[in-house]
């Protein structure tokens, strides 16, 4: 058995470099990768096949989630372990209803998250203790504690939740359409949708939904 092949997937350089220190002074671990983003995550977890994605969640583009959805599509084999400051129950969720196969919070001990990633390679899941109780709780009362807003985001289309994103982070129909490789055409309709699910009427509005449930930060 050789190393642990890890991909570590976080937006901020200061966060992808600390957890290659990290991670680079344990002897089963060989870090194959970095990544900036879901959409260059999702082509390197192709290109490199690693054993484990760390993967945050907040991301510029197209974000953790969304890009764990894909890899797990496409390997199902590649194990995720989402590091993420996000406690919040629809994350969670939508982590796990993607396919992660753990979920940890950024405030935790290294200790903890090396419990993760060893629980995932040897294919089993795991759970941060700081989230926990909220999951089983959430399951056991079927998500109740979620509001509107949150049900609402959970009946988009993974690429109306995309388009969203971007949009709120400021992004124009043109150069949505150009990172995504779609038609202005297409952009305009994921648009018009999201819009008109969530009752939304300008980017303004966008903006503030997009902040409101932690999709974008302020």
């Amino acid at each position: 058995m050789g190393p642990i092949r890890i991909l570590i997937a976080d937006d901020h350089t200061i966060m992808r470099d600390g957890l290659r220190a990290l991670l680079d002074n344990e002897r089963d671990i060989e870090i194959v990768g970095t990544a900036a983003d879901g959409l260059i995550a999702i082509r390197k977890a192709s290109e490199l096949v690693p054993d484990v994605i760390i993967m945050d969640i907040s991301m510029p583009g197209t974000d953790g989630i969304e890009a764990v959805r894909s890899i797990k599509r496409k390997n199902p084999k590649i194990g995720v372990v989402v590091l993420t400051f996000h406690k919040e129950e629809h994350f969670v969720h939508g982590a796990l209803d993607a396919g992660a196969d753990g979920y940890v919070l950024k405030d935790e001990s290294r200790g903890e998250l090396m419990k993760a990633i060893s629980s995932v390679h040897a294919g089993k899941n795991y759970l941060s203790p700081g989230i926990t109780d909220r999951v089983v709780n959430g399951y056991l009362h079927g998500g109740s504690g979620e509001n509107v807003s949150k049900l609402s985001w959970n009946q988009l289309t993974p690429r109306e939740r995309e388009v969203l994103k971007l949009v709120a982070e400021g992004y124009r129909t043109r150069e949505i359409a150009e990172y995504l490789s779609l038609s202005h055409k297409t952009i305009e309709k994921h648009r018009a949708n999201f819009m008109r699910k969530l009752d939304l009427h300008n980017v303004s509005a966008v903006t503030t939904y997009a902040i409101t449930n932690g999709i974008i930060l302020n």
